[in-house]
């Protein structure tokens, strides 16, 4: 290991007026791997984000999560002079990103072509519910409903039952990985295009535009070739997976549940082995995928069985041993007692305000991907609203206090207002 801190995007500076989870996903992702994140928050009361799940006092552990290696800049866009401390963060940056609903930084005066006019190199990511362009951009609408418009949530939940929906934000998490690829392949070109032309690249080639529905979509797999060339409509399948047997959960003697995949050919005749059903590894009827998915309830009857007379780890132990993938259905708690993330760096700990208290120790996810052999180290966890706006507007943009004043708007937040800004922040 070295000491030498890895930033693959170290000097890049991103601007980035996302709230809630896509756009700050992305922000997450790049300030991750050595970006300069500046987050710019709404006077007062900051990105919605800092009181979802709050369990205890005024910013969340989520907030804390997702704007890790920020900084927090209080500006109201609400306001020309927040608009132009924006315009002077822009000519200063690499990348802006945002998740406003279509239409809302075209209407403040910051549509691309007059942040092209004060940055051509500018890098502009943009998250909504449906896309920029197409007859349902200008709608709004939270990922739920772009994980319904996709095809996702059809599938999720079991056959008898109204579909049910996962238990994180998937569709904003997806969206905001596909907006930090698309940022990094745009910066890329950007470099790329410096060496091999004489000119840069053109404004539409960097403005990433990714929609929800889209980008749930795009993890649907063969959805709808399979409809489109044979007619079949995929369904529910509950802990299952379409066509894939035998590949499920099974309750164990001590109340704990195992996910065991023992669909390949070979693994299929350990597994019955270990189960003790050699019957079922040799039956003709039961060697391909597609019969065993015909017989699937035949054999997760048998593995339920089985399991059902052993402990989580005895059940465990012995598919090890036979080589047939399984694993334990982990909860946070097992998690934070887990060696193998541990050993990789993947549970690092801080200590976090809530506002009201300081709390010691409460470890974070790391990094993801690892380069080298842990993850890397997180700098700071989501900062305080508004702990960098003074560092930034006065040390970056060289603002005097009173046009910092002026800019921040702290004493114009009322209710109305932070309602109208509330609904330009609908698609993610």
């Amino acid at each position: 290991m070295t000491d030498t801190p890895i930033k693959p995007l170290d000097g890049i500076r991103v601007l980035e007026l996302g709230n809630y989870i896509a756009a700050p996903t992305a922000g997450r992702l790049l300030a991750d791997f050595g970006a300069e994140v500046i987050k710019v928050e709404r006077p007062g009361t900051g990105d919605e984000l800092r009181n979802w799940r709050l369990y205890k006092g005024t910013t969340s552990m989520l907030f804390r999560t997702i704007n890790r290696n920020k900084k927090s800049v209080v500006l109201d866009l609400r306001s020309e002079a927040g608009r132009e401390a924006v315009k002077s963060l822009v000519a200063e940056s690499d990348v802006l990103l945002e998740n406003f609903r279509p239409g809302t930084l075209e209407k403040w005066g910051l549509g691309p072509e007059i942040l092209n006019e004060i940055n051509p190199e500018l890098v502009i990511s943009r998250i909504s519910a449906f896309g920029q362009t197409g007859p349902l951009a200008p709608r709004p609408g939270f990922a739920a409903v772009a994980e319904a418009y996709s095809g996702f949530r059809n599938l999720v939940g079991d056959p008898d039952r109204a579909p049910v929906r996962v238990g994180v934000s998937i569709g904003d998490s997806i969206a905001g990985l596909y907006a930090a690829f698309g940022v990094v392949m745009s910066l890329y070109q950007r470099e790329a295009r410096r060496t091999t032309h004489d000119s840069g690249v053109p404004l539409r080639e960097r403005v990433i535009d990714v929609a929800l529905h889209e980008a749930m979509f795009s993890m649907m797999e063969s959805l709808v070739p399979d409809y489109q060339a044979y007619g079949i409509t995929r369904e529910r399948t509950g802990g299952r997976m379409e066509g894939i047997s035998p590949s499920n959960a099974y309750i164990c003697a001590d109340g704990a549940s195992i996910v065991v995949a023992g669909n390949g050919d070979s693994i299929y005749q350990r597994y019955m082995e270990t189960i003790g059903r050699p019957d079922l590894g040799a039956d003709p009827g039961l060697q391909t995928n597609a019969d065993r998915w015909a017989r699937r309830e035949e054999l997760d009857a048998a593995i339920g069985a089985w399991a059902a007379d052993r402990t989580s780890d005895e059940a465990l132990e012995a598919l090890d041993a036979a080589g047939v993938p399984a694993g334990p259905i982990y909860t946070a708690a097992d998690i934070s007692a887990d060696p193998q993330y541990a050993a990789r760096n993947m549970i690092q700990s801080f200590e976090v305000s809530t506002g009201e208290e300081v709390l010691t120790d409460v470890g974070f996810p790391g990094i993801v991907p690892v380069i080298g052999e842990q993850s890397l180290p997180i700098h700071h966890v989501g900062p305080d609203l508004g702990e960098h706006t003074h560092e930034v507007l006065a040390g970056l943009l060289h603002f005097t206090e009173e046009q910092i004043i002026q800019a921040t708007a702290a004493n114009a937040v009322n209710t109305t207002n932070t309602a109208n800004t509330a609904k330009e922040n609908l698609p993610a």
